[in-house]
Formats: C-alpha cells, sequence, structure tokens
C-alpha cells in the first residue's frame, strides 16, 4: 500500500520537473560571497538548472558556489574568470555554458538577491506557450529608491532614442529567452551596457518580445548595484561609439 504522503511528494516533484525542464539560470556573480549561496540554493531548491559565473571575485564566491554543488552535484555548473571581465562578459560564459548542457530556456538572475526566485516561472511562461521569445521583468519603478528611479528612467529614454525600442526597465537583470535565439544575440559590451545592447539586438533580429512585472528586493546591497548616474554616463558613451563604429 502507497503512503499518501509518498504519492503527494511524487507529484509534487512531477511538477516541480515538469515546470522546469530545460531552464538554465545564469547568475553573474562578482563578490557576492554574502548573498550567492542563499540565491543559488533557493534556485537549485526549485529544480532548475544554474550556470554560476564567478567573474574574478576576490573573496568567498567561488569557494561559496562550489559548497552548493557539493549538494547538486548535477544541477549546477561553475565557470570561473581569472580576472573581473564584466557584467556583460559573465553573461555572454553563462549563455554559452548553458547552451552547451542543453538549455532550451535561458534565464538571467543578479547574485545580489535582488530577485525573487518566483519570478522565473513567470519570465518563462511566455517563452512555453509560443508568445515571446525573448521575456524581460520589469521592476515598478515606484518602488525604486529614487536615484535608482531617475537613472533608469534617463536609460529607458536613451535606449528607446538610440534603439527605437520602448520598454518598461531597459536595465533589468531578470530576462528569459529561448535558447535559440542566444546565437544570434551581437553582445560586445563587457558591463552594464549589455543591457542596452539586448534591447537592441532584440530589434535588430525581430524577436517577439513581452514584458512581465516582477518583484524586486531592496537591500543595502541591492541599492549599492546596478544603474546610477556614473554607470549611465558610461552606457550612453558606448552607444554613441557604436553607432560610428
Amino acid at each position: 500500500m502507497t503512503d499518501k504522503n509518498e504519492v503527494s511528494s511524487f507529484s509534487n516533484n512531477h511538477l516541480i520537473n515538469k515546470d522546469t525542464d530545460g531552464i538554465f539560470v545564469v547568475v553573474p556573480a562578482f563578490n557576492e560571497d554574502k548573498t550567492v549561496g542563499s540565491v543559488i540554493e533557493e534556485i537549485l531548491k526549485l529544480g532548475y538548472k544554474v550556470i554560476l559565473v564567478d567573474d574574478g571575485s576576490s573573496d568567498n564566491t567561488y569557494e561559496i558556489a562550489k559548497s552548493s554543488k557539493s549538494k547538486y552535484p548535477d544541477n549546477i555548473f561553475i565557470y570561473q574568470h581569472v580576472i573581473n571581465r564584466g557584467l556583460g562578459a559573465a553573461l555572454k560564459t553563462g549563455m554559452t555554458g548553458a547552451l552547451i548542457h542543453g538549455a532550451k530556456f535561458i534565464v538571467t538572475f543578479d547574485a545580489d538577491g535582488q530577485h525573487a526566485v518566483e519570478d522565473i516561472v513567470k519570465v518563462c511562461k511566455p517563452l512555453k506557450d509560443g508568445n515571446a521569445e525573448v521575456v524581460i521583468g520589469s521592476r515598478p519603478f515606484e518602488d525604486m529608491p529614487n536615484s535608482k528611479n531617475f537613472a533608469n528612467t534617463v536609460m529607458n529614454l536613451m535606449t528607446y532614442l538610440f534603439y527605437r525600442t520602448k520598454v518598461k526597465d531597459s536595465q533589468s537583470g531578470l530576462r528569459a529567452f529561448k535558447a535559440e535565439v542566444i546565437p544570434k544575440l551581437n553582445l560586445l559590451s563587457r558591463g552594464y551596457g549589455v543591457s542596452s545592447e539586448f534591447i537592441r539586438e532584440i530589434r535588430r533580429n525581430h524577436l517577439k518580445l513581452e514584458e512581465v512585472t516582477i518583484t524586486t528586493i531592496y537591500t543595502p546591497e541591492t541599492q549599492a548595484k546596478g544603474t546610477n548616474a556614473m554607470v549611465g554616463l558610461k552606457i550612453l558613451f558606448k552607444m554613441i561609439m557604436d553607432i560610428f563604429r
């Protein structure tokens, strides 16, 4: 006789495997030892595959990732840059690794704890339903600290002016792609400019885009990173240079 709890456990595991099948979550990490362990293990517990890219960290990020791999040996793949190369380079490494390991869908997910793992299924749904090739998770700007709200609003405007694609959150770190579109993306920026480059490549390749609202968790760590005025100026300069390439 089968125990009811066992049946329930089997059913839940079956649903989790069905929901997460083929989804690889790329997590770029640079000096994120305070948060990276909890972030990747929350993702792993849900059954997703993780590609962790240690982007030349000088803290314990790599050791923490290895500890997580000892618990989930088949579900996490770790890549390491010897030196810090930047967000764009880390994402390219991670997405290439996901393709090598057979991903059907690729999600980018920040290591600083600002994203909710429950939003992974939300950004993947339009892809699975065949309604999109790329999905951007849009953060509610009204919930942002004022400085970030202003910087991200300016970057949305700049992205539209340069790439003629209007999106709610051009600098979001939570995105989802059908795996087959990744080789089409010509990403050159090694830094934060990669976020705007994604928008450019969506337009250039005529990819079907959807946006879904996501939750953002603001902590001292998450507020210290991401797009601010200085980062925005660097991205703007890179956009201008691209025009004259």
